[in-house]
Parts: C-alpha cells; sequence; structure tokens
C-alpha cells in the first residue's frame, strides 16, 4: 500500500470540502506557470496590428516561460497566483468537495451504483454552483496572467489582488466581476464532467476488476486519464471563455460573438490554442490533485477519529 490507508469510516462532506480546496492549492502552486503559458498563448493573435509592435510573440509552452522570463522577470508565470489560490479553495471546495454529495443526491434509493447519466448531472450541478459563487476569482486570475509588463517603466493597471477586485467593479461595475459567467460554466461543466466522471469512472472499474488496489497508482492513472479528456472537450469553451474575460468593454458583444470572430479571423484551428500547455497544466493538475484530495481525506478522517476517541 502506497500512502495511507482508506479509513475505515466514510469521509465527511466537511472533510471533502476542506481536502478539495487544499490539494487543489497544492496543485496550483506546482503548475500556475503552465496554466499563464495556457492564457498567453490563447489570447495570441487579438488586436494583430497593435500586437506586432509591441508585444513579444510565443512559441510553444517552454518558449512561452522562457520569454514570459526574460522580458518580465522570473516571477511573472506566477501573475495572478493569489487570485487563483482564491478561485481553488471557493472553486474546487465545491466542483469536488460536495460531487460525492451530489451524486448520492440524484441516485435513487436503493441503487447500488450511480449510472452515468446520473455522474454527469452531478457534475454539471457541482460546476455551475461554483462557477456562481468564484467567478470574480477567475476574472482576476486571466487579467493578471494576460497582463504584459515589459521593463520598469510599462503600466501596471493594478497594484494588487485586492486593488484588482475593486478597480474592476469599480470601472465596469459589479457584473464585470461576473464577466464571462455564461461560457465559464458552460466550459466547467465540461471539464466537471470529464474530470470527475472519468476519475470516477476509471477508478472504479480498476478496483472492479481488482487490476490494482485503492493506492497510489489506481489513483495516479485515473487522474492522468481524467485531465487527458477533460482536455480535449473543454479546450475550444476554454479559448472563448479566455478571449472574452481578458476583453476591454465593447470588444465582443457576447460571448458568441466572441466564437464566432475568432473562428472568422483566425480559423478553427485557433480553438485549441495552447492545447498542448493545457493539457501538461490539466494533466499535472489532475494527477496533483486528486492523488493529494484521497491522501487529505484519510489523513484528515484520521484526525477526526482520534479527536473524538476517548483514549
Amino acid at each position: 500500500m502506497v500512502g495511507l490507508k482508506p479509513s475505515e469510516v466514510p469521509p465527511t462532506t466537511a472533510v471533502k470540502f476542506l481536502g478539495a480546496g487544499t490539494a487543489a492549492c497544492f496543485a496550483d502552486l506546482l503548475t500556475f506557470p503552465l496554466d499563464t503559458a495556457k492564457v498567453r498563448l490563447q489570447i495570441q493573435g487579438e488586436n494583430q496590428a497593435t500586437q506586432a509592435a509591441q508585444r513579444p510573440q510565443y512559441r510553444g509552452v517552454l518558449g512561452t516561460i522562457l520569454t514570459m522570463v526574460r522580458t518580465e522577470g522570473p516571477r511573472s508565470p506566477y501573475n495572478g497566483l493569489v487570485a487563483g489560490l482564491h478561485r481553488q479553495m471557493s472553486f474546487a471546495s465545491i466542483r469536488i468537495g460536495l460531487y460525492d454529495s451530489v451524486k448520492q443526491f440524484y441516485t435513487p434509493k436503493g441503487s447500488d451504483h450511480s449510472s452515468i447519466t446520473t455522474r454527469i448531472l452531478a457534475g454539471c450541478t457541482t460546476g455551475a454552483m461554483a462557477v456562481s459563487c468564484a467567478q470574480p476569482t477567475d476574472v482576476v486570475k486571466i487579467r493578471f496572467q494576460a497582463s504584459i509588463h515589459l521593463g520598469a517603466g510599462s503600466n501596471r493597471k493594478y497594484s494588487g489582488t485586492m486593488d484588482a477586485y475593486r478597480t474592476i467593479a469599480r470601472e465596469e461595475g459589479v457584473r464585470g466581476l461576473w464577466k464571462g459567467t455564461w461560457p465559464n460554466i458552460t466550459r466547467n461543466a465540461i471539464v466537471n464532467c470529464a474530470e470527475m466522471v472519468t476519475y470516477d469512472i476509471i477508478k472504479e472499474k480498476l478496483l472492479d476488476y481488482h487490476l490494482l488496489t485503492d493506492n497510489f497508482p489506481c489513483h495516479f492513472i485515473s487522474a492522468f486519464g481524467a485531465g487527458f479528456c477533460a482536455t480535449v472537450v473543454a479546450s475550444p469553451v476554454d479559448v472563448v471563455k479566455t478571449r472574452y474575460m481578458n476583453s476591454p468593454p465593447g470588444q465582443y458583444r457576447s460571448p458568441l460573438d466572441c466564437m464566432l470572430k475568432l473562428l472568422i479571423h483566425e480559423g478553427p484551428t485557433a480553438f485549441y490554442k495552447g492545447f498542448t500547455p493545457s493539457f501538461l497544466r490539466l494533466g499535472t493538475w489532475n494527477v496533483v490533485m486528486f492523488v493529494t484530495y484521497e491522501q487529505l481525506k484519510r489523513a484528515l478522517m484520521k484526525v477526526q477519529m482520534l479527536r473524538e476517541s476517548p483514549f
């Protein structure tokens, strides 16, 4: 057995909620530069006339990160990290931590197993709930990741994370903090279904057919499969979401208008811009998050049982 043994008592909703948020923050700390590279590659191509003269051109994941470090400094790949951690503590706690509870709620009484439809419905529900709560943190995170600071003389729009929340609310209204909510709900419903349902099914089959036991190799394989499926199905929506949320007021009338302009001006392959960093990020993120999450659930349950034990 690799890692902690499964608890004899199933983890509580509170343990799953806290464990999911904490595990997601840890995964973000390790993979955030890949996410920033993905955002830079996705927005490359906007405002091409001014971009050619003012902005560096990015090529590939490693090339993007190296260009950022060279032109903006070594801290640049972590622009927006604080907002990213805000996002994960609210977002992942809901979409991952509440998934099992919502799945049980949708499962008919007396049924031993949840159907794929039930799992998809649970993934869509928790994904939509999470976006509704955490959207402002995602807007701020993307604004920081997309902003380019070329040298000490460049203007910084936001002095810090809290200033970004205040500035967006003041300049664009409170609705500005929820900009792109609908494409984000669509994107995260798809991602959550792909991640949670794929992880759930792969892990269940590995255990049912006794191919692996409930330990690290099982969690690793299940998480890797979840990350790949999520990247394939979510990339087009993710590109539209990033472009729309990063756009100045008036550039796009709606997410649909953003999608159509992207298709007309840059072609269908633009919907998979940043696919490699997306997969590297989502694959790595899923492995780190799910492995950490499984261990945290077991550790937190041990702590809880020790606190409740009279001896």
